[in-house]
C-alpha cells in the first residue's frame, strides 16, 4: 500500500506521465472503447432485423403479386376448396391451384401438370372467399378472394393481407 501512495504521490519531473494519469486515460480510453463496441453491435442487430423484414416482405410481395392478376380474371372457383387453397380457372382456361402446405411451409401452384414453389417460410396462409350468393350452391361463383399470407425469415414475420375482386363476377 505504501509503495501505491509512494507512485501516486511522486513529483511530475516533466518528462513523462505519473501513473494516476495513466490510469485515468487508460480509464477513459476503456469506456470510449465500450460505448464503440455498443454502438457497433446494435447496428449489426439493426442491420440484421432490416435485412430480416426486407426479405419476408419481398416473398411475400412476389408471391402476391404473381397470384392477384391470375385471381382477378379467373372463374369457377370451387366452393369446396379448403382456405389453404384456391381451385379455380384462369382466363387461358387452365386449371389453376393455389396451395399452402403447412408441413413444409411452402406456397405451391399447381398449373397444366406443373409443381411451382411460390414462396418459401410461409408460416401461415389462407384464402377467404366470398360467394354470391350465400352460402355457395355448385353453381355460384365466388365474387372475391381475401388473401393473407405470413412469411417469416429469421426471426422476423411479416404479414400481408389483399382482396381480389374477381372481375368476372362484379
Amino acid at each position: 500500500m505504501k509503495l501505491i501512495f509512494r507512485i501516486l504521490n511522486t513529483k511530475h519531473s516533466g518528462r513523462g506521465f505519473t501513473a494516476a494519469e495513466m490510469l485515468v486515460a487508460l480509464m477513459i480510453t476503456g469506456l470510449i472503447l465500450a460505448a464503440i463496441a455498443v454502438a457497433f453491435n446494435a447496428s449489426a442487430k439493426n442491420y440484421t432485423d432490416n435485412r430480416e423484414i426486407f426479405y419476408a416482405a419481398n416473398k411475400a410481395r412476389q408471391a402476391l403479386t404473381q397470384m392477384v392478376p391470375r385471381i382477378r380474371t379467373g372463374y369457377g372457383f370451387n366452393s369446396a376448396s379448403p382456405d389453404n387453397e384456391c381451385n379455380f380457372y384462369d382466363s387461358a382456361n387452365q386449371h389453376l391451384i393455389y396451395h399452402y402446405n403447412s408441413s413444409d411451409k411452402k406456397l405451391y401452384l399447381y398449373a397444366g401438370g406443373n409443381t411451382l414453389l411460390l414462396c418459401d417460410n410461409v408460416t401461415a396462409m389462407s384464402f377467404t372467399k366470398n360467394w354470391n350468393p350465400m352460402p355457395p350452391d355448385p353453381n355460384a361463383d365466388a365474387k372475391s378472394v381475401l388473401i393473407s399470407i405470413t412469411v417469416a425469415e429469421g426471426s422476423t414475420s411479416q404479414t400481408f393481407s389483399t382482396a381480389v375482386a374477381i372481375r368476372k363476377n362484379l
